[in-house]
Order: C-alpha cells, then structure tokens, then sequence
C-alpha cells in the first residue's frame, strides 16, 4: 500500500492526543445510533466509495469523546465507536481493500475490547474472520469463529453471526457436514434473536438470510444443483431496493447455474450483476463475477461464452 493510501485509510483512526476536555452529554450515544442505522441503509443503495468518508469521520467525532467522557457515557461511546469501525471495515472490504479492511477490523477489535462488552468482543471476532473468509483462509475463519463462541455470555445473534461464518471457513475447507450442521444451529437461534444492539442485525433485516449462507457454501463447494435451487428461493424474497445485494446473489446464482451446466442461463442472470456492479462500485460484486467467468470458461469460446464477455466488459474496465 503506497504511504499517502495508507495515511488517508489510517488517519481517523490514529488522531495524537489528549485533546482538549468537553462535556459530553450521554444523550450523544443514542444520536449516534440513529445515525448508524441511517448507514446501513444508506449502504445498501449506496456502495461503498460514497460512505466511507462519512463514517470514518464520525467515528473520528466519537473517538474525541470517548476521551473526554467518563463512566457509563464513555462506555456506551466506545460500544457504538466499535460498530462505527467495523461498518468502516466492512466497507473498504466490499470495496477490495482487504489491507484497509484489516486495519479497521482490527481497531474494531480494540475498541471492543476496551469497551469490556462480551457481545461485542464476540462481534469484532467475526468481522476478522469476514476478512479471513475473503483471503480464503478457512482455518482461520474457524479459528476466530470458534474464539467467539466460547463465551457463553454473548447474545443469540452474535451466536448466529458467528455460526454462519464459520460455516463460510467450513466451506473453504470442503466440510459440507460441518456447512449444514452450523447453518441448521444458527436457524434455531434467529427465533431468539431479541436485542436492541445496532450492530449485526442482518439476520433480521435480510429476507432468507441463512439461507443464502447456505448457498454461498454450496457454490464454493461446488454443488451447483443445490446451490441454484436455493438461490432461486432467495432471490424471489429480496426486495428491489436491497440492489447491491441482489447483485450479489444473482452473480452467486449465475455461477452455480454454470455449474450446473446452464450456461444460457448463468448469462442471463449475470446481465443484471454486471450492471449494479458498474453502478455502485462493489469490488465484492466484481469478485463474484470473475467466480463466474471462471465457472463459464468451458464455453469460452461458444456464442453464450462471447456474450458474458461482452457483459463483463464494463466491469472489468471499472475494476
């Protein structure tokens, strides 16, 4: 990563200090919820490039309160300081910045840490593993996933997050009975899932959302047929306005319709991927449709083959 990349990723973050004291009114913890949630929604439209200015800005903010604050006003400041960072992370991940997404998810965890909150903890350990799982390291994701399990302490969705991520590691490393048996835990636990933490929250927003685990894994490990059936299921309940991710999943779905030796069909779903890619930027999205292009390279040469050429071409130009 050149210096000045690398400056501008790190800077909010790494601000000298002590800085001079203010009064901080506990009411801020909850404007800065409110305001968090506004950027998950405003995620899903927007894509990544739009939003990390932001949202690394604010967490500047609460960073320079939590310094001023004290007891449980400074507390609440460094739980939600913590979600501030790891939606940082997570969006130089989706836009393929995996050093950038590291640092951040890394700071997540430091702040969770001091924050002294189990589910929280918890949370920032499947944030590293995420970045684990896009680096293609299995073992790790498990490892990190496992880490976050052990405590019994922590809230169902931190358990379901965690199960369904270590399912992801379990797919890296061709376990598909270790894939099912996590996915089928965490679906017992969703029912339970009761909160009231702006993080994570997921399992409860988005329509079929285990289940398109379960289908991400089935792709990776090859199960074409399985994995097609079930994303048809999952793309059926996802609303329009969640477009990046139905992005996502249709370039999921198309390459496990090449596996499945549908090839007129992987090309068909791919034509709507290519063009939220190009909108909003994903480098996550791009990342699937090369997947797929791979998956499509025994027609490389046939008429379908030059058609998924000619679609991708203005995603490849993007990236």
């Amino acid at each position: 990563m050149k210096r000045r990349t690398f400056l501008s990723v790190t800077e909010a973050a790494l601000m000298s200090g002590p800085l001079a004291t203010q009064h901080v009114d506990p009411a801020l913890i909850d404007y800065f919820q409110q305001q968090l949630e506004g950027h998950y929604r405003a995620d899903m439209f927007l894509g990544p490039h739009d939003l990390i200015g932001t949202v690394s800005t604010q967490y500047q903010l609460i960073d320079k309160l939590v310094r001023s604050a004290s007891g449980e006003t400074r507390r609440g400041l460094l739980r939600v300081g913590a979600a501030y960072a790891a939606l940082v992370g997570w969006l130089y991940q989706d836009a393929g910045d995996l050093g950038a997404a590291t640092f951040w998810r890394g700071v997540t965890q430091e702040i969770a840490a001091r924050s002294r909150d189990p589910h929280l903890i918890a949370y920032s350990l499947v944030n590293l593993a995420q970045v684990r799982t896009d680096l293609g390291d299995g073992h790790g994701v498990i490892d990190l996933c496992e880490a976050a399990l052990d405590d019994d302490r922590i809230v169902p969705k931190a358990r379901v997050m965690a199960m369904q991520q270590q399912a992801h590691g379990a797919s890296l490393t061709h376990d598909r009975t270790a894939v099912d048996r996590l996915i089928d835990a965490a679906g017992k636990l969703v029912s339970r899932v009761d909160d009231d933490l702006p993080w994570g929250n997921a399992c409860r927003r988005t329509p079929g959302y285990l289940e398109v685990q379960r289908a991400t894994c089935y792709g990776r490990l090859g199960l074409g047929r399985e994995a097609e059936s079930l994303w048809a299921e999952v793309l059926d309940a996802v609303p329009a306005t969640a477009r990046r991710d139905r992005g996502v999943y249709l370039a999921r779905h198309a390459a496990a319709a090449a596996g499945a030796n549908e090839p007129e069909q992987a090309v068909e779903l791919a034509r709507t991927a290519a063009e939220i890619a190009v909108e909003t930027g994903s480098a996550r999205m791009r990342r699937e449709l090369i997947t797929l292009e791979r998956a499509m390279r025994p027609w490389h040469d046939a008429p379908v083959g030059r058609d998924l050429a000619e679609l991708l071409a203005p995603v490849t130009v993007r990236g």
